[in-house]
C-alpha cells in the first residue's frame, strides 16, 4: 500500500510526495483526519490529489495513504429510493449515524450491510455463465425486479447458486474460472466510475422518451438512448424542466444529479418526489429514482465525481434491460469544478479559463448514453438517455461549455429569458430549438400514436414561424395592414402558443399530457385553421370565424385531464358544424 507525506495544500488540491507506488485515479486517505481524495496527476513520486472534503486545518507533514483502487460505486439492491452525495455516501444513513452535518473523514457503505433481500435464482449449478448473464432476481419496493448479473470480466462454470435471503455482501454462489480458481458471487458488484460499462452492441435510437411535456414530445423529442441539453439564463426554468422530466418520463429508472445546485432546490425534490404517483406503475415515483445531491455548499471537487457516479449507476440499470433517464443539473457547475482544479494544477487555460480538454471530457460523459444490447443472457436491450442543463453566464450560449455541449448532443431545448419574463413556461423557444432525432421519431409517432402526427407537427411549426415573420410586419406598420388570412394565422398561432405550448407544472391536469392527447389537441387546433381558411374563401368575416364558441373551447382542452380525447372529438365536431354553418350563410352570424 502506497503511503506518502503532504508537502503542500492548495484548497481542495493536496500535493504529496513519496507516492511512487500509487497510480493515477487511485483513491487515497489524506492527513490524520483521513479525508477522501483521488489522485489526478502524477509527477515522479509526487501525487496531486483532489480532496472531496473540506481541507482546512491540515498541513505539510501529515500522512497520505493510497487505497490502491480507483473511485468505484457499489451496485446492487437498495440503490433506488435513496439519496447520496457525489461519491456515493448515503446521506440518510449518514444523518442517522452522525447527525444533520457531515463530519470530515466519515464514510458509510452506499448499500446497507444489514438489510435482507429475497433472492430467487434462475440458473442451475454446472451452467456455463459469462459476463452479464442474469443469475436471478430480487424484488424491491414497488414491484421493481432487480436483476442480479454476473459481473463484467467473469466467465466460467457455475459451481453453486442458491435462492434465499441474503445481505448484499453474502455469498449467493460461486463460479469456477478457466484457471480453476473459484470466484465468489454476491448480490452486489463494484465498478470504477470513470470507465464505461461494457455492452454487446449500440443501436441507433428511434423511439421517443415520452415526457408529458407538449413542447418537448410534439415539437423537439429526444429518443430513448439519446442526448439533450437545456441551456438557459438564470430564472428561465431549467431546474423546473429537469424536475418535470424526472417526474413524468416514461422510463423505468430515473437518476437525478444535483451538481452544484442550491440546497433548497434539492430539498424541494426530496419533499415533492415521494408524493408524486408514477402514472405507469401507480407507485411513488421515488421508488424508481436515485438522487445524487452535490449542492453548491459542498466541496467543489466532488462535483466532478458526481456526474461519473450517476452515469455509472445508470449504466448498471441499463444493463438489466431497463430504460434509464439521467438528469444532470447542471453541467456548467461541473465544468466550473474542472476549471478550478485545472487552475490549481497550473495547466494552460483555454477559453474563459476552462481547461483545454473541456470538450473531450464532456464528450466522454455524453457518449456513455445510448440504446444498447446488453452483455449476457437472456438477450436484453436497455437505454440510457442523458439530459444536461447548462447555465451560461448571462444566457450567452456562445460561451465554451454551451458550445462544446451543442457540438455533442443531438437535441437542443433553448430556454429564453424573454419567454420567462412573459410568464410563458416552459420557456423553450420554438424558433431556436431543434431535434436531430426528428425523422426517426416522426416515423414512430405516425405508426404508434396517429398516422398524421408528423404532418400536424410540421404544420404547427410552420404556423409559428409564419407568426414570427408577421409580427415583424405588425411592429413596423400595424396589424390592420395584414390580410384576413394572415390575421387568422396569428390567431391560430396564438392558440398554439398559449393553449398548447404553454404548460403549468403546478396544475394537477396540465402538468402532464399523454402523447395521444397531445395529438388530439394539435389535430383540433389545426382543423380550426383549415376550416377557418375555407370560411375566408367563402367570404365569411374573420371576426365571425374567431367568435365561434368551439374555438374558445380549444383553450380549455389542456385542463380536461383524462377526458381530453373525448372532448377533442366533441370540439372538432362542433367546429365542423359551426364553421360550415357560417360558410352556408355567407358570413351571417349563427
Amino acid at each position: 500500500m502506497a503511503t506518502g507525506t503532504i508537502t503542500k495544500v492548495l484548497g481542495p488540491l493536496v500535493i504529496a510526495e513519496g507516492m511512487a507506488e500509487a497510480k493515477l485515479y487511485d483513491m487515497v486517505r489524506v492527513a490524520n483526519s483521513r479525508l477522501i481524495g483521488e489522485i489526478i496527476e502524477m509527477r515522479g513520486d509526487c501525487a496531486s490529489i483532489q480532496v472531496y472534503e473540506e481541507t482546512s486545518g491540515i498541513g505539510p507533514g501529515e500522512p497520505v495513504e493510497s487505497e490502491n483502487e480507483p473511485l468505484c460505486v457499489e451496485l446492487g439492491p437498495g440503490l433506488l429510493g435513496t439519496m447520496c452525495d457525489g461519491i456515493q455516501r448515503p446521506l440518510k444513513a449518514m444523518e442517522a449515524a452522525i447527525g444533520q452535518y457531515l463530519l470530515r473523514g466519515v464514510s458509510l457503505p452506499a448499500l446497507s450491510r444489514e438489510q435482507l433481500w429475497e433472492f430467487e435464482a434462475v440458473l442451475a449449478p454446472e451452467t456455463q455463465v459469462s459476463a452479464g448473464d442474469v443469475l436471478g432476481h430480487v424484488q424491491e419496493s414497488g414491484g421493481f425486479a432487480h436483476k442480479i448479473m454476473v459481473p463484467p470480466g467473469i466467465s466460467g462454470t457455475l459451481c453453486t447458486l442458491t435462492s434465499g435471503t441474503y445481505r448484499v455482501t453474502d455469498e449467493i454462489g460461486r463460479v469456477r474460472l478457466a484457471n480453476g480458481q473459484e470466484q465468489e458471487l454476491t448480490l452486489m458488484q463494484k465498478w470504477p466510475v470513470r470507465e464505461g460499462r461494457p455492452y454487446r452492441k449500440k443501436h441507433m435510437p428511434n423511439a421517443p422518451l415520452i415526457t408529458g411535456q407538449r413542447v418537448l414530445d410534439s415539437f423537439f423529442p429526444v429518443a430513448k438512448g439519446g442526448t439533450a441539453c437545456i441551456p438557459g439564463p438564470f430564472g428561465s426554468g431549467k431546474t423546473v424542466v429537469q424536475h418535470q422530466l424526472a417526474k413524468w418520463s416514461d422510463c423505468d429508472v430515473v437518476v437525478y444529479i444535483g451538481c452544484g445546485e442550491r440546497g433548497n432546490e434539492m430539498a424541494d425534490v426530496l419533499r415533492e418526489f415521494p408524493e408524486i404517483i408514477d402514472p405507469r406503475s401507480g407507485a411513488s415515483i421515488m421508488q424508481k429514482t436515485l438522487l445524487i445531491a452535490n449542492t453548491s455548499n459542498m466541496p467543489v471537487a466532488a462535483r466532478e465525481a458526481s456526474i461519473y457516479t450517476g452515469i455509472t449507476v445508470a449504466e448498471y440499470f441499463r444493463d438489466m434491460g431497463y430504460s434509464v433517464a439521467l438528469m444532470a443539473d447542471s453541467t456548467s457547475r461541473w465544468a466550473e469544478a474542472l476549471r478550478e482544479m485545472s487552475g490549481r494544477l497550473k495547466e494552460m487555460p483555454g477559453d474563459d479559463g476552462y481547461p483545454a480538454y473541456l470538450a473531450s471530457r464532456l464528450a466522454q460523459v455524453y457518449e456513455r448514453a445510448g440504446d444498447v444490447s446488453a452483455l449476457g443472457a437472456p438477450e436484453r436491450r436497455g437505454s440510457l438517455t442523458m439530459i444536461g442543463a447548462v447555465s451560461p453566464p448571462g444566457g450567452d450560449i456562445s460561451e465554451p461549455v454551451s458550445q462544446a455541449t451543442l457540438g455533442i448532443v443531438k437535441v437542443f431545448w433553448g430556454l429564453t429569458s424573454s419567454l420567462a419574463y412573459e410568464r410563458h413556461f416552459p420557456a423553450i423557444s420554438w424558433l431556436n430549438s431543434y431535434s436531430l432525432y426528428q425523422n426517426e421519431i416522426d416515423e414512430w409517432m405516425n405508426q404508434h400514436v396517429h398516422p398524421g402526427f408528423a404532418g400536424y407537427r410540421l404544420q404547427a411549426v410552420l404556423l409559428l414561424k409564419e407568426e414570427a415573420r408577421l409580427n415583424e410586419i405588425v411592429r413596423l406598420v400595424g396589424k390592420d395592414t395584414l390580410s384576413d388570412k394572415e390575421q387568422l394565422v396569428l390567431a391560430v398561432a396564438k392558440s398554439l402558443r398559449e393553449d398548447f405550448l404553454q404548460q403549468n407544472a403546478f396544475h394537477a391536469e396540465d402538468t402532464y399530457t399523454p402523447i395521444k392527447f397531445q395529438a388530439a389537441m394539435l389535430e383540433v387546433t389545426l382543423r380550426f385553421y383549415e376550416l377557418g381558411s375555407q370560411c375566408l374563401e367563402h367570404e365569411v368575416y374573420l371576426e365571425d370565424i374567431l367568435k365561434v364558441k368551439a374555438f374558445a373551447d380549444v383553450a380549455r382542452l389542456k385542463f380536461a385531464g383524462e377526458k381530453v380525447g373525448e372532448q377533442a372529438v366533441a370540439i372538432a365536431a362542433a367546429l365542423e358544424y359551426q364553421l360550415r354553418a357560417l360558410m352556408r350563410k355567407g358570413g351571417d352570424d349563427l
